[in-house]
């Protein structure tokens, strides 16, 4: 009996955004920088968004979660 033999795509992993300790979405690579995938609904303010960097899109979450006043 053969086996068919998959291999995974090759391309980077997500990367988590945790948020005082809370896991608040995942950043994948795009085009123009990194997406941001929320998996909490305090964060889907920024789903989909587009950042250059990780350090911008997690400014962006932190300030999507505490909005100034």
């Amino acid at each position: 009996m053969q086996h068919a033999r998959f291999e995974k795509p090759h391309g980077a992993k997500p990367i988590a955004v945790d948020i005082d300790g809370e896991p608040k979405g995942v950043l994948v690579a795009h085009a123009d920088g990194y997406r941001f995938l929320a998996v909490k609904l305090d964060a889907f303010a920024a789903d989909g968004k587009v950042f250059d960097t990780v350090e911008a899109a997690e400014a962006a979450i932190r300030d999507v979660l505490r909005p100034h006043a």
